[in-house]
């Protein structure tokens, strides 16, 4: 049984879910078929399509063909409850890319911009654009870090009602960032995540230094902190999100990838994906009832 959810505009829905159906029959896995729908707010409705056979990327490729939804995510099944969220930072937990930021109170926001869109892309080796960036900044003082974080960094909106939601699950919640801990240990304390793994910027006599102190937080790791994360329960069932090529083996190795607004080949690797909307929209396509959603607070 494949199962594909998707959030798409009400409006639509109809015709492309008559569009599908002829897809499904041409394809000879129409029979069994099952497909049911409620509407949610400002005119978007969240769709259910079960399907008893066919190939995952070829569900995929019709729900994307068919329906263009804000969001969807595909299953072969349906979605046990998560024993795991593990989340990328920076684009993804928050609206900025922290390093960019930073580099705008050196006057170098374009240089280092440019290296980090090529590193999200997957055309540059992550290890050598994160030194070849931070070099860039040596001489700064601490103290724009804590001016960029108050001034220019903000959580992507739904963030803290997903992970105080997944937590109220029983969700253990990780941010793993290849950025740095001068900004995500307070992020991981505004949102309520339980663990934090990030890059260490060094710093001597207040300045930074143009180094980094410890290992560097990589793909490979952002990986192995899942598996970890897993080997802590027998049936762990994990959700990883993300948005650039430094997630690919994170959002491959967890039971659902969901990318976030996310470039091409972190897209193609996700089991779900959202390209319009914000992350609370995970909670829909998990199946999470509103009622059941924390949102005490903004976000």
């Amino acid at each position: 049984m494949l199962i594909a959810r998707l959030i798409a505009d009400t409006d639509k829905l109809e015709t492309s879910l008559e569009s599908a159906a002829k897809a499904l029959a041409s394809a000879g896995i129409a029979e069994g078929a099952q497909a049911g729908s409620r509407e949610l707010s400002g005119g978007k409705s969240i769709m259910q399509l079960a399907v008893p056979s066919g190939e995952r990327d070829a569900i995929r490729a019709l729900v994307e063909e068919h329906f263009a939804p804000d969001a969807a995510l595909v299953s072969e099944a349906k979605i046990p409850p998560l024993k795991m969220f593990i989340s990328d930072m920076d684009s993804t937990i928050i609206g900025q890319e922290c390093i960019d930021e930073l580099a705008d109170f050196a006057g170098l926001k374009g240089k280092v911009s440019a290296i980090t869109e090529r590193a999200m892309q997957g055309e540059l080796d992550f290890e050598t654009a994160l030194r070849e960036r931070v070099q860039l900044l040596a001489g700064l003082p601490e103290s724009a870090i804590k001016e960029c974080l108050e001034t220019r960094i903000e959580p992507t909106p739904g963030a803290r009602t997903l992970v105080q939601t997944l937590k109220k699950k029983g969700c253990l919640t990780v941010l793993v960032t290849g950025g740095f801990h001068h900004f995500a240990n307070p992020i991981a304390r505004q949102l309520g995540f339980d663990w934090v793994i990030g890059n260490q910027l060094a710093v001597v006599d207040g300045k930074l230094t143009g180094e980094l102190d410890g290992p560097i937080i990589d793909s490979e790791v952002k990986r192995s902190t899942l598996e970890e994360g897993r080997a802590k329960f027998e049936t762990g069932t994990v959700l990883a999100a993300g948005d650039g090529a430094n997630d690919i083996p994170m959002l491959q190795a967890a039971d659902y990838g969901m990318a976030y607004r996310a470039k091409p080949k972190a897209r193609a690797a996700a089991s779900g994906w959202i390209d319009e909307g914000d992350l609370s929209a995970i909670l829909h396509l998990l199946d999470i009832p509103a009622d059941d959603w924390v949102t005490d607070q903004a976000g």
